[in-house]
């Protein structure tokens, strides 16, 4: 658990617009640049650029010996990966998308989130594992899978996820210089949002949240990409009077207990939305932790906006399947607004 002191706000503003796919890019070329033993591999990241582009020129510049493909072989992958980082690199990984990223799965929660603890601190493995994952660009099944909560269940790696183009960038240079494993979750369907903001390390560590929108009714708390739907919702909310405070959390694991705590003790309410399936999505470990800890300061339940308990549905049909503006907009409605009222002026008289 960190232990922070309570935030201010933070503004994303600067002058020069970027993707959030050029603020990876730069990431990676910034961190290839200054430390020789850092490596870029995965499939198609070479002469390709990756398939969202994310590496593009990347190989040219650095050469082959330092960004290069491989087979499509997962598991093998990082298998690999942990090998390099045992003898002095710092691989940064990629999966092609989220669902591809499962053949690798025993060689990620076995070895890569163990292995220091098994030696007791003797062997760290400093690997980045970029994953694109979650909706909203239309894909097939395996391709807009939110798995987040398999890799946060595994103890030993640090998941990440930014919500903006400067962040995608400050978050994956800290992840590389980390000392430990780090599965960077990429939202995809926010590869070509665009910022005004230069492309700096954050003064923000690596496992803290922030509060990107102050607020005094209640506290949406969300990550990479349902962030810009939670700050859509947060401005329609304010067309209808209701002041919202919006918390991007960043870092999933660990989790920054004392900015989401504080935030909801400042509101009295809270709503999680994510993309996955509501049932023991990450919502769930959200609100009971924020259960515990706030609940003589809670005015209503905390409730949460996710996918459907359903595989994932056919590209015609995802909007129906992501949380979106209006049901965030019904779930405020829906926070015991008049109780409350009635309730104060009962103790009132």
């Amino acid at each position: 658990m960190t232990t922070v002191a309570e935030p201010a706000v933070r503004p994303m503003a600067n002058p020069s617009p970027v993707t959030m796919a050029a603020a990876l890019n730069r990431a990676l070329a910034d961190a290839l640049h200054e430390d020789e033993r850092v490596l870029v591999l995965g499939e198609d990241v070479g002469t390709l650029g990756g398939v969202f582009r994310v590496t593009d020129g990347l190989a040219a510049q650095f050469g082959e010996n330092r960004v290069f493909d491989t087979p499509l072989a997962e598991s093998a992958i990082v298998g690999t990966a942990i090998g390099m980082a045992m003898n002095g690199l710092r691989p940064v990984v990629e999966m092609q998308f989220d669902a591809f990223a499962y053949p690798a799965f025993e060689q990620i929660t076995s070895h890569l989130a163990k292995l220091r603890n098994r030696t007791r601190g003797r062997v760290a493995l400093p690997i980045v594992i970029r994953i694109p994952y979650g909706g909203g660009i239309g894909g097939v099944e395996h391709h807009c899978d939110s798995s987040e909560v398999y890799y946060t269940h595994t103890a030993g790696l640090r998941v990440v996820t930014p919500g903006s183009p400067a962040d995608a960038y400050s978050l994956l240079r800290q992840a590389i210089d980390s000392p430990d494993p780090v599965i960077f979750l990429e939202p995809k369907r926010r590869y070509w949002s665009k910022e005004s903001a230069p492309l700096t390390q954050s003064d923000l560590r690596l496992d803290q949240a922030c509060v990107r929108r102050a607020g005094t009714d209640v506290t949406l708390i969300s990550y990479g990409g349902a962030l810009g739907t939670a700050l859509e919702a947060a401005e329609a909310a304010e067309d209808e009077g209701r002041s919202v405070e919006v918390v991007d959390l960043r870092s999933l694991s660990p989790f920054d207990d004392a900015t989401a705590a504080a935030s909801v003790r400042r509101t009295g309410r809270a709503i999680v939305i994510h993309e996955a399936s509501r049932f023991c999505g990450y919502g769930a470990e959200v609100a009971a932790r924020l259960s515990e800890q706030c609940f003589h300061y809670l005015e209503a339940p905390i409730l949460r906006v996710a996918g459907f308990d359903i595989p994932y549905p056919p590209p015609n049909l995802e909007q129906h399947h992501l949380p979106s503006v209006d049901r965030i907009l019904d779930a405020i409605d829906s926070l015991q607004w008049q109780e409350t009222g009635a309730r104060r002026a009962t103790v009132g008289a």
